[in-house]
């Protein structure tokens, strides 16, 4: 299968690297953002009156609902439309590798669907557990190197973001985004000139 290329930038990373408050301040900027499908996953299994933990027991169900949405936003957007994604679909695969899940036919069908014109890949920040983040210091790095690991191995060219502050973090990634939507323009213009 070919992969649809897209105008997509995946802000990712292991658990505790800052992707949530990327997202809101790209969102905040006025850019197109999704949200991050694991916590809204528990957030609408907590509505229907499940615990945290009994929504993590079952460790299959819990990623498939969790990649099922991914799946389900990927595919309702406008592949041309520039978008930064909290996570994208080869997360999954990572988390599946992490807990010893075989791989199946709903990750199979989906991991290489889209191609994402940047991976950015935050580097880890201090550990803060909350409701839904309940890792451990060694599975958050183990995640990390997986995620890592997974969009190393992608067709999707990987950025690699240091710890800055987060207005410095966001200021290197749009000054990505820019350096190449200029590339884009002046090889616009060219192959435009060039037909004439």
């Amino acid at each position: 299968m070919n992969s649809i290329n897209t105008n997509w930038n995946v802000i990712t990373g292991g658990p505790c690297t800052g992707k949530t408050t990327m997202i809101e301040l790209l969102g905040n900027k006025g850019y197109k953002t999704t949200i991050e499908h694991a916590r809204h996953y528990i957030d609408t299994q907590q509505e229907k009156g499940n615990t945290v933990e009994e929504i993590r027991r079952n460790k299959i169900k819990f990623q498939h609902g969790v990649l099922q949405m991914q799946i389900d936003e990927e595919n309702s957007l406008d592949p041309n439309q520039l978008v930064f994604l909290d996570r994208a679909i080869p997360d999954a695969e990572a988390y599946y590798n992490f807990l010893n899940i075989e791989y199946d036919e709903l990750l199979n069908n989906s991991v290489d669907k889209y191609q994402y014109r940047n991976v950015f890949i935050l580097d880890r920040l201090p550990l803060i557990n909350d409701y839904a983040r309940i890792e451990s210091l060694d599975d958050q790095i183990k995640i990390h190197r997986l995620i890592t690991r997974i969009y190393e191995n992608g067709p999707s060219p990987v950025i690699y973001v240091p710890v800055l502050s987060p207005k410095e973090r966001l200021e290197f990634i749009l000054d990505v985004v820019n350096r190449q939507e200029e590339l884009i323009d002046k090889q616009q213009i060219r192959e435009g000139n060039g037909k004439r």
